[in-house]
């Protein structure tokens, strides 16, 4: 896909730039593929707010993704490409010969009509997928299990992706786009081919009225709030603040280290921060 920008005859039109989405389906999804979608506006279930400038934007329906792929020697036919409002890759549409259908994410290069399968062994091919020990050593990989069975959690936004890079006895060693490099189980599932939509991190909104079409409001800095309201607050004039950089209610943040999840530090062999140190 490319980039599409346009003749300003509007002030917002002149710094905008989308992705042609032109060689997309033209149509609603397939009712049996999606459910409702609630807009909670950043509020948890007891009704506060826990996510602050989420409300409004366009109402969507969900579209039911395969993330697990546990459909194995089951050949499927690519029927069509996708947009999906809950997410910035776009998704197949995917009809098995048994006559079942599912949306998969889409990976680079696939193309309707094209023929993909999950299995133990398949082709290295995109769109496939297989368990990790089954993959090659330096192949691009998405949509990554990181507990067996649970479905793809690494590189399914759009134009990510993993590579193998070595095998470490039953597990493989995965290079992430931030360069950490990590160990996953080779029963996990993984797909071949990076993630459609690479251009995604070119657009350029243009304008304020499109990020409320998605649902986000305007956020206010906290050096421009009173000192009641954020402890970057008050002050005659501009001000950086006067202390390090913190959330309205007094933890450090930009910089302050936030994992506590030691149990899967044996997991990291390289940390994404390490290249930052040398």
């Amino acid at each position: 896909m490319a980039l599409k920008t346009y003749n300003p005859v509007t002030p917002s039109q002149r710094q905008l730039v989308l992705v042609d989405r032109s060689g997309l389906h033209r149509g609603p999804p397939v009712k049996t593929l999606t459910e409702g979608k609630n807009s909670p506006g950043g509020r948890n279930n007891n009704g506060r707010i826990t996510v602050r400038f989420r409300g409004g934007g366009h109402k969507r329906a969900y579209r039911s993704i395969d993330f697990k792929r546990r459909k194995f020697d089951v050949p499927a036919k690519v029927e069509r490409i996708e947009y999906d409002p809950n997410r910035t890759a776009f998704i197949a549409l995917i009809s098995f010969e048994d006559g079942a259908k599912s949306y998969i994410l889409a990976p680079q290069r696939l193309a309707a009509g094209d023929k993909v399968v999950a299995a133990e062994q398949a082709d290295i091919k995109p769109g496939n997928a297989m368990p990790l020990q089954a993959i090659p050593v330096g192949t691009i990989v998405h949509n990554i299990e990181i507990k067996i069975g649970k479905g793809g959690q690494v590189a399914r936004s759009a134009g990510t992706y993993a590579q193998i890079v070595g095998r470490d006895g039953e597990y493989v060693i995965l290079r992430l786009n931030s360069a950490e490099q990590r160990l996953v189980h080779g029963r996990c599932m993984a797909s071949i081919g990076a993630v459609s939509n690479p251009d995604n991190m070119n657009i350029s909104i243009g304008k304020a009225g499109r990020k409320r079409w998605m649902g986000r409001m305007p956020h206010n800095r906290g050096v421009s709030m009173n000192p009641i309201d954020h402890p970057h607050g008050g002050g005659e004039g501009r001000t950086s603040g006067g202390r390090h950089p913190v959330t309205p209610w007094g933890f450090p943040t930009k910089g302050k280290k936030t994992r506590r999840n030691k149990s899967t530090t044996k997991f990291i062999i390289m940390s994404r921060h390490a290249r930052k140190k040398r």
